[in-house]
């Protein structure tokens, strides 16, 4: 299942959206946005979004972390990698 990067960032939103709920303004966010102090996240936040990023885009988070990502980019590039590999 190949995505663009686009379609990946489209999609990325949705769960972020998701896992925020109200408090989230997703269209203030960028991909330098980080995830713990721009976005918010806590553990708990953390592993709500790495699950539905799983679900999402059929993927696993198999050979790294989720705490390895700093910022939405990190997030964006690992998903294209993993998608378009």
């Amino acid at each position: 299942m190949a995505l663009t990067r686009n379609e990946i960032i489209e999609k990325l939103k949705e769960v972020i959206q998701l896992a925020l709920g109200d408090k989230a303004n997703i269209e203030e966010y960028t991909e330098n946005s980080n995830l713990i102090t721009d976005l918010g996240l806590n553990s708990v936040g953390i592993l709500y979004i790495v699950i539905a990023i799983e679900e999402f885009f059929s993927i696993e988070f198999d050979d790294v972390g989720f705490g390895d990502f700093q910022t939405v980019k990190d997030v964006i590039d690992y998903i294209y990698n993993k998608v378009n590999a």
